[in-house]
């Protein structure tokens, strides 16, 4: 039976990555810092898959991430069909209606490579990190699992959506703005973070570790589950 708390997470994890890729149409500029709409929501992504991997492990985190991926995935589809199709002729909104919903099959390709990957190795560092510490020091591993995580997704959307669109100097500041802002993020929220794992643990009995699974990304509705202290 599937945990209420775990499908509630799930919703929030889901309507945060929606949510980010209509925001990413917002450019910001702060001082030096050029930066995305998304950023406002899309680190909450990483902090829910930080407590489910923190409570129930890997295997649920996995199951999170394609859950979300899948979703946003037909979320995308439907809102470029919609975009596709022409207006009727009193509609005005056309081209405001484009600018948010008309990603360009590079940038959407490279938004779902660098999600997939960055969220699974957010699961990964997590869950690697409780073994081997056996389930002390959240805080860090809540830290690390964001700044590997986040740093794959930085590595890997930046080139594949912009490389050649913008300036090759440019590149490398806007990833690592994006990694440490979205790594301070992590930071300023851990407090809630913390007592939100806390809660859920004692509420669910479960305080998994993940001891001797496969961290295949294809095999998560097949590999064992890890060892849970209750």
């Amino acid at each position: 039976m599937v945990s209420v708390l775990f499908m509630q997470l799930s919703i929030v994890f889901t309507v945060c990555l929606i949510a980010s890729n209509i925001l990413e149409t917002k450019q910001m500029v702060f001082g030096p810092l050029h930066l995305t709409g998304g950023l406002l929501i899309f680190p909450v992504s990483y902090i829910v898959n930080d407590v489910v991997c923190e409570i129930w492990g890997y295997r649920r985190a996995s199951i999170l991430i394609w859950t979300g991926f899948i979703t946003n995935f037909c979320f995308m589809a439907v809102a470029s069909l919609a975009d596709a199709i022409p207006g009727a002729p009193y509609w005005e909104n056309d081209t405001g209606f484009h600018a948010i919903f008309g990603l360009t099959p590079r940038i959407a390709l490279a938004s779902f490579v660098s999600f997939l990957a960055g969220s699974f190795v957010n699961a990964y560092v997590m869950s690697r990190m409780k073994i081997a510490d056996r389930g002390k020091r959240f805080p860090l591993r809540a830290i690390m699992s964001t700044i590997w995580g986040e740093g794959t997704d930085s590595l890997l959307f930046f080139p594949l959506a912009f490389y050649g669109v913008l300036p090759d100097n440019e590149l490398p500041l806007m990833m690592l703005s994006q990694l440490v802002l979205k790594t301070v993020y992590e930071i300023i929220v851990l407090p809630v973070t913390m007592r939100v794992v806390r809660r859920v643990k004692a509420y669910e009995g479960e305080d998994t570790y993940d001891d001797g699974i496969s961290y295949n990304i294809f095999a998560v509705f097949t590999s064992r589950k890890g060892n849970s202290d209750k």
